[in-house]
């Protein structure tokens, strides 16, 4: 058994999200673990860019209301308790609602050689974000 000690919250890259996201990384898969867990906090409006996972990602909303999207133009609503799991390669988005904080645990798996799972594409766009507010 191992307690870590909390780690630093960090703001995210601008160039990978729309407004201020912050992350505290929680667990960083060492082998044969490949997991990596983080707390994803979102200003109200604010999102990821487009970008998929090479194995899948799953989050767990904490708090507030959020949304996701995939290229379909599908969009769920999220909220505090409720999971929603991206399947790996599907392009999807994620952030707040425009009116509300959102937090969401994000777990997901690095590759086998240990690599960033993840792809990032270009910002979600304004119309896109109001479009699926409206949903």
């Amino acid at each position: 058994m191992e307690l870590q000690p909390v780690r630093q919250t960090v703001k995210t890259p601008a160039s990978w999200f729309t407004g201020d996201v912050y992350m505290t990384p929680i667990y960083n898969g060492t082998g044969p673990s490949r997991m990596t867990a983080a707390l994803v906090r979102f200003t109200p409006g604010a999102r990821s860019n487009w970008h998929f996972h090479a194995v899948g990602q799953t989050l767990h909303v904490h708090e507030g209301v959020g949304l996701v999207g995939t290229r379909d133009g599908s969009v769920l609503r999220i909220h505090a308790g409720e999971t929603v799991i991206c399947p790996p390669d599907e392009q999807h988005w994620h952030g707040a609602a425009a009116d509300t904080f959102m937090s969401h645990f994000a777990l997901l798996e690095n590759k086998p050689d240990g690599s960033d799972p993840t792809t990032w594409l270009e910002p979600v766009t304004d119309e896109q974000y109001e479009q699926a507010n409206k949903s």
